[in-house]
């Protein structure tokens, strides 16, 4: 496994080994003790699993507020997506900030975002399979969202807004200018 910090340290891409011969192929995508070795140390409680039928369908930018927020581990088993985590932490140098990666099912990676970040992903594919462990339990009094195109995001989305399959929940997600935060960020002491 590789590891890639994004330019916000805390969200990583993980690069995964897959063994192929004549039958297919045999990977662990993920293995507690090995991701604890390399300073993930988050216990996963729940998978998520879902399809996307078309091209452009965006979901997120998601997240859930304390005490139910949640760390998400999220690989694509089937066509591709565009990735992107939104830093929420209060006092965060890089609040209001995002990173963006490719997941697909080709180049068999994931991407880990941690707790107080929003997350969303646009398939970059039709019939595109997601698949993400998350660390807390689905609590729908604590799942909230910020609109998937604030400008004030700059997020370069690669698939024209008027071809971009959305739920009505997306549609309505508040700006951030008008979000409080329940996020605290926690500097890290120097090594």
């Amino acid at each position: 496994m590789r590891i890639e910090s994004l330019s916000i340290p805390d969200v990583k891409v993980l690069s995964l080994v897959r063994h192929g011969d004549h039958r297919g192929f045999f990977s662990e995508v993920y293995n507690r003790k090995r991701f604890g070795e390399v300073g993930i140390d988050i216990e996963f409680v729940q998978d998520n699993h879902s399809l996307s039928a078309e091209r452009g369908t965006m979901r997120g930018l998601h997240f859930q507020t304390p005490p139910f927020a949640q760390a998400k581990l999220v690989r694509v088993v089937r066509g591709s997506v565009f990735d992107v985590a939104v830093d929420l932490r209060g006092g965060s140098p890089t609040f209001g900030r995002h990173v963006t990666a490719t997941l697909s099912a080709k180049e068999w990676n994931q991407i880990l975002v941690p707790p107080g970040f929003a997350h969303g992903l646009m398939t970059l594919e039709p019939d595109t399979e997601v698949v993400y462990k998350v660390s807390d339990y689905y609590a729908p009094d604590h799942d909230r969202g910020i609109l998937w195109n604030d400008q004030a995001l700059g997020i370069n989305w690669p698939i024209p807004e008027g071809e971009v399959v959305l739920s009505d929940k997306d549609r309505a997600q508040p700006r951030l200018a008008t979000f409080e935060t329940p996020f605290v960020y926690l500097a890290r002491a120097a090594e």
